[in-house]
């Protein structure tokens, strides 16, 4: 997810343009080879020293886009609960924490693009790709599979029979596999001067991602659910009983192409081939008006709710992850621009004209009606959110890589060129659960839970001493990837 990425590159640009570079080096509209000092060179006089950049130079966008999306994570996951307007919709819609993921995936795709333009040996890149995917599926099961039980739980370990295999690093690591995979085999070895020859050199690609969306929607719609049961926690069971804390609820289903909660195919293959212990145990569904009393907050069951209100569902399910793929390859697309594209001008341009289509092409799809999902990750929502993806990669881009107005974003820069580290302590709770474990006689008596209150306490108000508690832990943690950059400390995978 923080790969350093280059934007150099020999290849023809996409559109002749005389304004365009020999190179791909991101500079500011004004070139310094037309600067006084270097008229003056060009004189014969002594010329000053000048600081010369290097010939391969990040791209602070990307750094930018990937720091803001881990501070968006940190909002929505630690705030949420105080705001549920910003938490994820309970199953139909779109909320800011419902654009996390695309987020991520998207520039994962972007990177992607850059990081494998130029591919020497095929095996030995497919080997890496492979290792890296592994270790990043392998990370996501230790942080989401159980282990770790967060923030207010000093204890850690899981039910190897209850371990959850799927998670947000996992869904990441399966797009970067596919797009990966069809970055290094499936485009053509061929120079691009023109939009005939760009649509030539990456056309497989192009098919795949076709294909996966068929795939998607041919078992959304077309896999017939059967009614199913599940082992729920039980209200009135005994010591006696033979079934102690559980008691067995039926589901009845026996339809295709539903898209509500109990019957729909993501979670019927979930179930199949993962097993409904292996699922998530607390799904957004829980907060809907049919299982939450305060929805679209978490809340007792109302009178009369069904009982697949307290089944197990994986938001980043099997099938719906064959979907997420997709906003991978579209990333590519945006990577692709940048590498074929010597000008600032082209880039805003072909960038603005893919998003605005992939943007219409959801408000279409969901019109015909595939409703915007983030749990069933539905083709809208792929839309949708890759299209708006693209609007603000263009935005970040327009303002720190064109306008060179990147000091009041320093922060969200430092934190994206360590996505990973931050992510990880910050963002699946490992650091506030370790600084809990010190205590003052009590276990509510330590430094994360006391700051909290403070704030709380200081705002008049639990909700907005929450938010200012995460906005807090926000700026820590940009300080702390600012730290690690000073030191010149990047974690990758």
């Amino acid at each position: 997810m923080d790969s350093v990425v280059t934007v150099a590159d020999e290849r023809a640009p996409l559109l002749p343009s005389s304004a365009a570079a020999d190179d791909d080096e991101i500079r500011p509209w004004r070139s310094d080879h037309h600067s006084p000092l270097a008229e003056e060179a060009a004189d014969g006089a002594p010329p000053k020293p000048l600081k010369i950049a290097e010939p391969s130079q990040r791209l602070a966008s990307l750094d930018v886009f990937r720091g803001l999306t881990v501070a968006l994570m940190i909002l929505v996951d630690d705030a949420g609960g105080a705001f549920p307007s910003i938490n994820h919709a309970p199953w139909f819609g779109v909320t800011l924490a419902d654009f996390v993921m695309p987020f991520f995936l998207f520039i994962v795709g972007v990177s992607v693009a850059l990081v494998f333009k130029k591919t020497s040996n095929k095996v030995t890149t497919t080997k890496k790709a492979i290792m890296r995917t592994l270790k990043l599926f392998l990370l996501g099961l230790l942080l989401q599979g159980g282990y770790f039980h967060g923030r207010d739980h000093l204890t850690y370990g899981v039910d190897i029979d209850h371990i959850r295999w799927l998670g947000i690093l996992q869904r990441i690591s399966i797009g970067y596999f596919l797009a990966a995979m069809s970055e290094i085999w499936l485009i053509r070895n061929m120079l691009v001067d023109s939009l005939v020859s760009y649509a030539k050199k990456y056309y497989l690609e192009w098919i795949a991602a076709v294909i996966l969306t068929s795939v998607y929607v041919g078992l959304l719609f077309g896999l017939y659910v059967p009614n199913w049961e599940f082992a729920a926690p039980s209200s009135n069971s005994t010591l006696l009983s033979p079934t102690y804390g559980v008691e067995i609820e039926s589901v009845q289903c026996g339809v295709r192409g539903s898209l509500g909660p109990p019957c729909n195919a993501v979670g019927s293959i979930d179930r199949l081939l993962l097993g409904e212990k292996h699922l998530y145990q607390n799904p957004v569904y829980k907060r809907t008006k049919e299982c939450s009393a305060n929805s679209p907050d978490y809340g007792p069951l109302p009178p009369n709710s069904p009982g697949w209100c307290l089944a197990p569902f994986d938001p980043e399910g099997l099938l719906s992850s064959l979907m997420a793929a997709v906003t991978c390859f579209a990333g590519l697309h945006f990577g692709h621009i940048i590498v074929h594209s010597k000008g600032h001008a082209q880039r805003i341009l072909f960038w603005s004209m893919t998003s605005l289509v992939l943007l219409l092409c959801g408000f279409i799809v969901e019109l015909v009606g595939m409703p915007f999902s983030k749990p069933l990750y539905t083709l809208s929502y792929m839309f949708l959110t890759t299209g708006l993806s693209g609007f603000l990669l263009t935005l970040i881009y327009y303002i720190i890589d064109v306008k060179q107005f990147r000091r009041p974003f320093m922060l969200l820069q430092w934190m994206g060129m360590n996505a990973l580290i931050v992510y990880v302590l910050a963002a699946s709770e490992l650091f506030p659960a370790a600084v809990q474990g010190f205590y003052w006689r009590s276990p509510e008596n330590n430094l994360v839970d006391l700051t909290e209150s403070l704030l709380q306490t200081i705002c008049h108000s639990k909700r907005w001493g929450t938010l200012a508690f995460v906005l807090l832990e926000i700026l820590f943690w940009c300080l702390v990837a600012g730290f690690l950059r000073m030191k010149g400390i990047y974690i990758k995978m």
